[in-house]
């Protein structure tokens, strides 16, 4: 009934789509988050919007963090293209390796998000402390980077063998 599960391939192409979806969930609520709270600034004050469009920008780089990892599993499938038919062990161990950048990158963006937030209260009180409320916030940055960082280093040990060179060794 779930032979499916046997396939490599899906369990790499479920990698790329988590690696993609959940970051991307995490950045669209932490951006929503920081807009909310940032709204309500702008219509006291149009003058902060330059700097509070940056503050609700920053919770939104997991999100591309995500789409980078799950390009670089399809691109190792050989997207575009012929897809490589992979073991289940390769495709488990793709799907493996989108798991931190996935999960770090989905709950990174909606804490980011929360210290965006309190950056944006600073401004209402100073509006010349943008670069301290961008400090708070790269320290979340951090932990995402390096779920990214991780993320690269598993699946740069992981071979697959082109859709060509299957092709020729089987023959």
């Amino acid at each position: 009934m779930f032979e499916f599960l046997g396939y490599g391939i899906l369990w790499a192409a479920l990698g790329a789509a988590v690696a993609v979806f959940l970051p991307g969930v995490g950045s669209a609520c932490g951006v929503g988050i920081v807009g909310e709270g940032a709204a309500g600034v702008i219509a006291e004050d149009p003058d902060k919007f330059g700097k509070l469009v940056i503050l609700q920008a920053i919770p939104g780089t997991q999100g591309i963090y995500g789409l980078l990892f799950g390009f670089l599993i399809l691109v190792k499938l050989g997207f575009p293209g012929q897809m490589a038919d992979v073991s289940l062990g390769t495709g488990l161990a793709l799907f493996a390796s989108a798991m931190p950048v996935a999960m770090v990158c989905f709950l990174s963006a909606i804490y980011q998000a929360k210290v965006c937030l309190a950056g944006v209260n600073i401004l209402v009180k100073k509006p010349d402390e943008l670069g301290k409320a961008i400090t708070l916030a790269a320290m979340v940055e951090t932990y995402a980077i390096l779920s990214l960082l991780a993320s690269v280093l598993i699946w740069l040990t992981i071979n697959v063998t082109p859709p060509a060179a299957a092709a020729t060794a089987g023959a």
